[in-house]
C-alpha cells in the first residue's frame, strides 16, 4: 500500500501511458534522466511481459486439472494433458487475449467492468460456499497459527514459512500500475488515475484476504492435498474444491463449477495483463526505447496499439516455451514478475525522494509533508522483498531446488546495462516531448 500510495502521488503528476519509465526521466534530474527512463522501463516491460506469461500458463493449468477432473480425475482414469497440450492450451488463451485487446476502447471497458464485478461477486460466492459446503473444516486455531513445518522440503523454521508465503500475496499484488498505463484514455486522469492504483490494491487485499480464509478452513490434511496421488495430481485448490462438494453430494461436479468461476477470473486478468503490456510496449516504442520503434507504436483507427498487442502477446508465448524444456527455468522467469516490476516501482519513488525531493510539484493527489516518508519506506520494502524471494525454496539445494530468481533478475539487469553502455547512450534521449 505504501508503494502504491507513493505511485499514486506521482502518477497524479505526471498522467501519460509510459507511466513509471516516464516518471523516473522527469524525477532523476536532466543528467540521469535517460538511463533512468531506460532502466525503468526495461524492467517494467519485461516484468509485464513475464506476469502476462504466468497468468495465461496458469489458466491453461487450470484447464488441465478441470478436464482432469470431469474425466474420472488421476485415480478414475481421467486425461491427463502432457506438457505440449497445456502450451496449445497457452497459445490459445494468449491469442483470444489480444483479439479482444485489438477491439476499440469502449468495448474494451466493458470487459473490464465486467471483470471487476465477476471477480468480486465470484470471491464472495466461493469463500462462502467452499467452508459450507466442506463436511470437516480447519479449527481457527489451525488456520490463524498452524505452519506447515512438515513439508518435505527440508525448511522447519516458521518465520522462513511466513517470508516464503509474502511471495503469493506479493505477486499477486503487482499491475497496478495498469492504471497509469491507461491514463491517456482517462478522463480527469490526475484523479482517477491516483484513485485506481490505490483501489486496486485495496480491494484486492480486502477481498483476497476474505477467499484465503474460506479456502483455508476448507483445509485439513496438507500432505493429501498436495500429494500428487490425489484426483487433481497434487493441484491443491482444485483438491480443495472437489473434496469439498463430493464428500458432501458423492460428487465433485460443484467444485469443477467453481473452478470454472476461477477461470474466468484469470482469463480476465490475462486480458487485463495484455491492455497494460501493448500500452507500456507503445509509449516505449514512441520514445525509440525498442527495436523496431516505428512497428510497434502504429495505433488502428479505432486508436488501439494493435501491433503492440501482438507484440506483446507473442512474446509471452515465447517465455512459456521455457516450460517445455524446464520447469526450474519457467519459474526463474516468471520471478521477473514480481521482482522486476516491483524493482520498475520502486526507481521512481526512489528518485521522487531523492533527487527530486525538492523540486517536485505534486498534483491534486498528494500525500502531502508524509509523502517523502512513504516513499522511503516503500523503497525499503522493495529491497527487502528482492532479497527475501531470493532465498532457497527447499533445502538441501541442487540444481533442480535452486531459486534462480537472482539469476533471472541479475541477467535482465546486466542485459539492459550493457546494451545502453555499448549502444542506446548514443541514441535514446529519454521520453520525446512533443509539445
Amino acid at each position: 500500500m505504501f508503494v502504491g500510495l507513493s505511485m499514486a502521488e506521482i502518477c497524479s503528476s505526471y498522467p501519460t501511458s509510459g507511466g513509471l519509465y516516464y516518471w523516473s526521466a522527469r524525477l532523476a534530474g536532466r543528467n540521469w534522466a535517460p538511463f533512468a527512463s531506460w532502466l525503468t522501463g526495461w524492467f517494467n516491460i519485461v516484468g509485464q511481459w513475464a506476469v502476462t506469461t504466468s497468468v495465461d500458463f496458469s489458466l491453461a493449468q487450470l484447464i488441465q486439472v478441470i478436464i482432469l477432473l470431469s474425466t474420472g480425475g488421476k485415480n478414475g482414469g481421467g486425461y491427463e494433458a502432457s506438457k505440449y497440450v497445456v502450451i496449445a492450451f497457452h497459445g490459445a488463451i494468449l491469442s483470444m487475449h489480444a483479439i479482444i485487446n485489438s477491439l476499440p476502447i469502449s468495448v474494451l471497458s466493458f470487459f473490464g467492468q465486467l471483470a471487476a464485478v465477476w471477480n468480486l461477486l465470484g470471491v464472495v460466492l466461493l469463500m462462502i460456499l467452499i467452508p459450507s459446503v466442506a463436511t470437516e473444516r480447519a479449527s481457527a486455531k489451525f488456520v490463524f497459527t498452524h505452519f506447515n513445518t512438515d513439508n518435505g522440503e527440508g525448511i522447519n523454521s516458521k518465520v522462513y514459512i511466513f517470508v516464503l508465503g509474502l511471495l503469493m500475496s506479493q505477486y499477486t499484488l503487482t499491475g497496478y500500475d495498469a492504471s497509469a498505463h491507461m491514463t491517456e484514455e482517462t478522463k480527469n486522469a490526475d484523479k482517477n488515475g491516483p484513485k485506481g492504483i490505490i483501489s486496486a490494491i485495496g480491494i484486492s487485499i480486502i477481498f483476497g484476504w476474505g477467499y484465503l480464509l474460506g479456502i483455508t478452513f476448507a483445509v485439513t490434511d496438507i500432505p493429501y492435498l498436495l500429494s500428487e496421488d490425489n484426483d487433481a495430481g497434487g493441484y491443491a485448490i482444485a483438491e480443495i474444491f472437489y473434496l469439498a462438494f463430493k464428500n458432501r453430494y458423492g460428487s465433485g461436479v460443484g467444485g469443477i463449477i467453481c473452478l470454472g468461476v476461477i477461470g474466468i477470473a484469470i482469463f480476465f486478468c490475462g486480458m487485463s495483463s495484455v491492455t497494460s503490456n501493448s500500452r507500456m510496449v507503445y509509449a516505449f516504442s514512441r520514445d525509440g526505447a525498442m527495436p523496431l520503434s516505428s512497428l510497434w507504436h502504429k495505433v488502428n483507427k479505432q486508436e488501439v496499439p494493435i501491433n503492440a498487442v501482438w507484440l506483446s502477446a507473442f512474446i509471452s508465448f515465447c517465455m512459456a516455451l521455457t516450460s517445455l524444456g524446464s520447469l526450474v527455468a519457467f519459474q526463474a522467469m516468471v520471478s521477473i514478475a514480481t521482482i522486476g516490476l516491483y524493482i520498475a516501482y520502486a526507481l521512481p519513488i526512489f528518485f521522487r525522494v531523492s533527487l527530486a525531493r525538492k523540486s517536485f510539484v505534486p498534483g491534486p493527489f498528494n500525500l502531502g509533508r508524509y509523502g517523502v516518508v512513504v516513499g522511503w519506506i516503500a523503497v525499503l520494502w522493495v529491497a527487502t522483498i528482492s532479497v527475501l524471494f531470493s532465498l532457497p525454496v527447499a533445502y538441501p539445494v541442487t540444481s533442480e531446488t535452486l531459486n534462480y530468481t537472482p539469476v533471472a533478475v541479475g541477467g535482465l539487469l546486466v542485459i539492459t546495462v550493457s546494451w545502453w553502455i555499448v549502444s542506446a547512450r548514443h541514441w535514446f534521449t529519454g521520453p520525446i516531448t512533443n509539445i
